[in-house]
Parts: C-alpha cells; structure tokens; sequence
C-alpha cells in the first residue's frame, strides 16, 4: 500500500495554508495542484523529480513550484524499510493563484511578484543567503494566523522576487494536462525504478507494469519527461553515484556496481557524459572544496 501524506485543500476562504510535517517519509506520489508551494526541507534526503528535472536533495533543500508543475520528493530506499528510525520533516506553504487578483496583480507595484510567479512555472531553487533568511521566515510564518499570516507570507515573496539567489529547476519543460489515470502510470514507473535502479530494469518489464508495448511506453514516456527512459534511468543512477562519491565510504568500482552499472569503464563514460567529469575527478574536487569550507569554518 502507497503511503500518503494528507495535504489539506486550500478553501476558497483562505489565502494560504502554512504546514510543517513530521512523518517516517515524505508523500512517495509524484503529482501537481494547481496551487503555488513553497517548499524548505529540514531533516531528510533522496531524489527530488519537478518536471523533468532529477537532483539529490538534503535539509535546507528549497524550491517553489508554480501550479501544475508535477514533482515529488522521494527519500531514499532505506527510510521505506520495515525497521527503519529514520525520518522527515519540512515546512510548506501552498497559496492560490489568484492570491491578489487580477487587477491587483498588473499593478506596477506587484511586477516583481508577478515576474516571480511567472518563473516559478519552471521551479526555481532558492539558494545562499536568501534560503537563510526565507527559511526563518518560513519558521516565523507557521506561528501566524489572520492577516499577520499573510503580511508574513507577502514578506517572503517579496525577499524572492527581490533575490537573484535561485536557480530554474526545469529546461524545456511544457506543463501537460495530469489526468488520474496518468499519475498512476507514471507513480508505477518512478516507483518502480526507484526501488530497481541497482539491478538492470529494461525498458519492456516496465511497460507490462502499465500495460503497454515498449514502442508505446518510449513514445508515452518521452512526451510526459521530455527525455528518453533509458536517459531518465541512468539520471537516476548518476545522482545516486553523486551522492555516494560526496560520502567517500566506497571505492569507485563498488559505486559504479552499487548504483547499477555493470562494468567500470560504462560507468566513468556514463558519469562523464552526464556530469562533466570523471567520478574521481569529481569526488576530489568535491573533497577539496568541503575541506575548504571547513578550514574557514
């Protein structure tokens, strides 16, 4: 059985709705709404799909999604486990659309908002100082209510749309209608190569999952994620790796071999195509920066 985490509607009477959540995992569905939300991660880590887009995230892991833009948080396999202790908590403000109007919004005053808004349609990555100081915000705002609520909330799109402190989430990314039936399709995949990405998955076995041919699955997946499966599939094994490499517990064979790839020389090939660089090359360059910011610590 799927776990979900309930997430309560905004009603019509509400401007926003303001949650910090506990739970062993964060909701596993892959889905949109058609409010903004604003998101800040304080204790887990794992995958984050938005769009198209696949990265690693960890606490202080920050984005806002503009409306129907799909994505999920995804903890990694170990915090699904039957004894795991593991757990997860975030912060998350989900607003209307409409928030101030139509009128309201085409006001010179609010053209900063409004130019936010339009961007968060690709989800953006709040990043350095401004993560900082939305993320106190963030805190301040859950002990608010009434109107001191959503002077705090104008507070914090206005520090966003003021900052330059973002990164865009997805490239190339059209915003497709999301029916019922489609969501599950696509849970079953992520699902499904989330759990399987160590072993080899082939792109047959996961079409009979929902019931297509492999012709019909490319063609149906590549319309809904902009890219190829096997290219997804080895995203998904390169941001594993990634993280692994930043870990230093493993040598580079063992990585390679633990995020799926059969042979050492596909997996330096594979990394280097998607990353740039070497897995060694990568993993020294990242051991040299971290002990940089701890020397200045």
């Amino acid at each position: 059985m799927t776990h979900v985490i309930p997430k309560s509607p905004i009603s019509q009477s509400k401007v926003y709705v303001v949650k910090e959540i506990y739970a062993p995992y964060f909701d596993p569905t892959f889905h949109s709404h058609p409010e903004f939300q604003l998101n800040c991660v304080l204790e887990g880590e794992g995958s984050r799909f938005v769009g198209n887009n696949i990265t690693s995230f960890k606490a202080m892991d920050m984005v806002l999604i503009g409306p129907h833009l799909p994505h999920v948080w995804r903890n990694e396999n170990k915090y699904f486990e039957k004894d795991s202790t593991l757990s997860t908590r975030v912060i998350v403000v989900y607003f209307h659309k409409d928030f101030f109007g139509e009128a309201l919004r085409l006001k010179d005053e609010m053209g900063q908002i409004d130019r936010l808004f339009q961007k968060s349609e690709r989800g953006l990555e709040i990043i350095g100082k401004t993560k900082v100081v939305v993320s106190k915000m963030m805190r301040e705002l859950l002990e608010l209510d009434g109107m001191d609520g959503v002077i705090q909330l104008l507070k914090i799109l206005n520090v966003l749309a003021k900052s330059n402190d973002y990164h865009f989430v997805t490239h190339n990314y059209l915003i497709s209608s999301n029916t019922e039936a489609e969501t599950t399709r696509m849970n079953k995949v992520y699902g499904h190569v989330m759990r399987n990405f160590k072993h080899t998955i082939s792109a047959e076995e996961v079409a009979s999952l929902i019931n297509m041919t492999r012709t019909s699955f490319s063609r149906y997946f590549k319309a809904r994620v902009n890219k190829s499966f096997s290219d997804f599939l080895k995203e998904i094994r390169i941001e594993s790796a990634c993280k692994l490499l930043k870990e230093g517990k493993m040598n580079i064979d063992q990585i390679g071999y633990e995020c799926g790839f059969q042979t050492l020389s596909n997996f330096n090939k594979q990394f280097k195509k998607v990353i740039g660089k070497q897995p060694n090359q990568y993993r020294n360059e990242y051991q040299k920066v971290a002990a940089e910011s701890y020397r200045y610590f």
